[in-house]
């Protein structure tokens, strides 16, 4: 495998980026870390002529309790201890990713916006040629379900589930300006793994907000995968409560990553617990409901039967650690 000639931009500030982008409507990539992105390129994977590399661009830096910068690096967050006791189900998911080698490199935005995943998309140019390619890319049909209108590839960031149960907002910046949104609102769900988010052509990620409510949360992210020192999620599920004295739920917020082409919350699952205590009967109702929600497809290395049942499993996990643990 070897990467193909492309140019390389690498502006220094949050507006020249936004304008490059301009410039080179439909004829880029942004480049954060490069850990799936670059790999992707070598394998010849929907290739752009130009890269624009944000490591310059401050705007993008910076993290706190309260902001957490697109080009914040994994590992470094990983290696905070204000951020593990504050957000322990984020803290799961960011030690969750991959390997440290991986961390070191990985961003906040690359994880979000991360490449959806399917075994007839993530394979070598040859590979792909001798099946015919795919919708998502090269080609004009899904293999998975098949048919040339929706693309099932699915969603593989670790980080998007436990910020959306956190209540987190996304900064967005473009040509028309700057906007906040909940992070939950920026993956389409009416889309799929081709158009996976809201964002408009262009539009950069600045950074996570992170409510203050948040940090008084019991928060857990639990993660199905084949091999546990690597691969991309197969399910992951992220849960973040209160729980007053006595037991009974004043907030739950349950999220579920891995399983579909975006993450999904349960809202009204979920609500529907909050003033009554959370019993044994109730936690395997309120998993087994999300498990009858949830449809994954083959076309990942699990069969989807199998990571169906699995949700129900890992919802009643996560729960039973939150709801055991301390708030952060």
């Amino acid at each position: 495998m070897h990467l193909d000639p492309f140019e390389l931009h690498r502006p220094t500030s949050l507006d020249a980026t936004v304008r490059l982008a301009g410039d080179l409507a439909g004829r880029f990539d942004y480049l954060a870390g490069g850990t799936d992105l670059l790999p992707n390129y070598k394998m010849h994977l929907n290739l752009r002529p130009h890269l624009i590399a944000l490591d310059r661009v401050p705007e993008l830096r910076g993290r706190s309790l309260e902001r957490l910068g697109a080009m914040e690096r994994l590992a470094d967050l990983e290696r905070d201890p204000a951020l593990r006791a504050a957000f322990p189900g984020l803290a799961d998911a960011v030690s969750e990713v991959a390997t440290p080698l991986v961390r070191a490199s990985g961003t906040v935005g690359g994880n979000l916006l991360v490449e959806t995943r399917c075994f007839f998309f993530n394979q070598s140019y040859f590979w792909r040629a001798s099946l015919g390619f795919c919708l998502k890319a090269d080609g004009d049909r899904c293999h998975v379900v098949p048919q040339k209108e929706r693309c099932y590839a699915t969603f593989s960031g670790d980080l998007a589930p436990p910020l959306i149960a956190l209540d987190a907002e996304v900064e967005i910046a473009g040509a028309d300006g700057r906007r906040r949104i909940p992070l939950a609102a920026m993956y389409d769900a009416g889309g799929d793994g081709i158009r996976r988010t809201t964002l408009a052509p262009g539009e950069i990620v600045v950074a996570v907000h992170l409510p203050s409510a948040a940090r008084g949360l019991r928060s857990r992210y639990k993660k199905l995968r084949v091999r546990p020192s690597y691969d991309f999620p197969e399910l992951g599920v992220a849960v973040a409560g209160r729980w007053e004295d006595g037991g009974r739920v004043e907030r739950l917020r349950l999220a579920i990553g891995g399983a579909e082409t975006y993450p999904r919350r349960f809202d009204d699952l979920t609500s529907a617990l909050e003033g009554g205590t959370l019993s044994d009967e109730r936690v395997r109702a309120l998993a087994e409901a999300v498990g009858e929600r949830v449809r994954p497809v083959h076309n990942t290395f699990l069969l989807p039967d199998y990571r169906r049942r699995m949700v129900a499993v890992y919802v009643r996990r996560a729960l039973a650690e939150a709801r055991a643990g301390r708030a952060g």
